[in-house]
């Protein structure tokens, strides 16, 4: 057996429809149907396509601040989505540099 690659990411959410219009709205993702049997299961998600994988929305409670939870979206250069969101009006957070890596944070 040999795992190749991540198939969905999960990331609990404290507003289901705030976040789902940022991945959707913000960042141009493509939403996925949910399967059928998740809302009869009292489920309450939202996925949304990134390439071959997948992000999916989990309603619940939000973590605390100053987690360290987050994840992570390549580009090929960090400087046009910066400057992208931050005339969103989108908070942008410099971090702590990482050699050959330009990133920063957004919480929204």
């Amino acid at each position: 057996m040999q795992f190749s690659q991540i198939q969905h990411c999960s990331v609990v959410v404290q507003n289901l429809e705030r976040a789902a219009a940022f991945y959707r709205d913000i960042l141009g993702l493509t939403e996925v149907q949910i399967p059928s049997t998740f809302k009869p299961a009292g489920l309450n998600v939202r996925w949304f396509r990134l390439g071959a994988q997948q992000i999916h929305l989990l309603q619940g409670a939000e973590n605390p601040p100053g987690t360290q939870h987050h994840m992570a979206l390549h580009v090929d250069d960090a400087q046009a989505p910066r400057a992208w969101m931050k005339a969103k009006g989108l908070g942008i957070e410099e971090t702590i540099l990482i050699p050959g890596a330009d990133r920063f944070f957004v919480r929204y």
